[in-house]
């Protein structure tokens, strides 16, 4: 008898709109690999959702995004209820989501990141965090979401608790120049690497999602020492924090000055994107894996604690 699979998806983060996506897509490639599956859109109450997983599927896909899917919070929900789930556990999802916390285990493990400091948001107006150019994101937050770029010679206006939903702080981050690199990781393994050309400014959440945002561009065509150091970085990175299952690092990689350059690790998505354009799912493609011959193997996987 074929498992009975419960895919979550929508939530209520800024990213509900992906996670739905992300959702219906993986629910038909589970279906089309033999699972039988039940998608359950996912809200603030906790009664209605326990009884959407009644009776208990063997297993539970996250197709969640952001906050309440990606920082432990649902997790933990399913840690309780002793349900299997694809993607990292708890700690590994918190840890992953905040962005200063995963910088220090990052360093830690001697990966290098851009130079950066967390400081209240009220304190940006009394002068400049960083040298420009330099980048505020939010603290929590995935996908790019809120990510401001301030450049030298850019008037732009800095945000302010009127306009920035994301808490009270923010962090900024040295700019670091040149491109943008994506590695998966599924398991032990790192699947391999895309250079990501955005056709805007930067890599924001719509050259993320919106049809023709970015052109996708092979790892195999970057350096051989680069493509390999973004894949043991990754591989690191996944590991440092106490990843499991299907895990995307994003690197920039400043080329810009004599010699090869060096890599930059920017974060791990520990619930990337996960529709069959998405990076993930394209980087499996071009190791072997068919979409779902992917999220069989992330069913296969699931499973409760770290």
């Amino acid at each position: 008898m074929s498992k009975r699979v419960a895919v979550l998806m929508g939530g209520w983060s800024a990213e509900r709109e992906v996670s739905l996506a992300s959702g219906r897509d993986c629910a038909l490639a589970l279906t089309e690999a033999g699972y039988q599956v039940d998608t359950i859109d996912v809200d603030r109450d906790l009664g209605r959702l326990i009884k959407k997983l009644t009776p208990r599927p063997d297993a539970v896909f996250n197709a969640l995004h952001g906050t309440g899917g990606e920082d432990g919070t649902i997790q933990g929900v399913l840690d309780f209820l002793g349900l299997p789930y694809t993607h990292s556990g708890l700690l590994a999802s918190a840890l992953a989501m905040d962005k200063p916390t995963a910088k220090r285990i990052f360093a830690a493990a001697g990966l290098r990141c851009p130079e950066g400091r967390v400081l209240p948001l009220d304190r940006l107006h009394d002068g400049e965090p960083l040298p420009r150019p330099y980048v505020l994101k939010p603290t929590h937050e995935g996908s790019s979401v809120g990510v401001v770029i301030v450049r030298e010679g850019g008037n732009a206006p800095l945000p302010s608790a009127a306009d920035w939903p994301f808490g009270r702080d923010v962090l900024a981050e040295r700019f670091i120049p040149g491109r943008e690199l994506t590695v998966a990781v599924m398991g032990d393994r790192a699947l391999g690497a895309l250079e990501i050309r955005p056709r805007g400014d930067f890599y924001d959440y719509t050259a993320k999602y919106a049809p023709g945002g970015s052109d996708h561009v092979t790892g195999e065509d970057l350096p051989k020492e680069v493509h390999a150091e973004a894949l043991d970085m990754a591989l690191r990175a996944h590991r440092a924090l106490g990843c499991r299952g299907v895990s995307r690092a994003d690197f920039r990689w400043d080329d810009t000055g004599p010699g090869r350059g060096e890599l930059y690790l920017l974060e791990v998505n520990t619930q990337p994107g996960m529709t069959p354009t998405s990076l993930v799912p394209e980087i499996a493609a071009l190791a072997g894996y068919s979409f779902p011959a992917l999220v069989s193997w992330m069913v296969e996987e699931a499973r409760c604690g770290s």
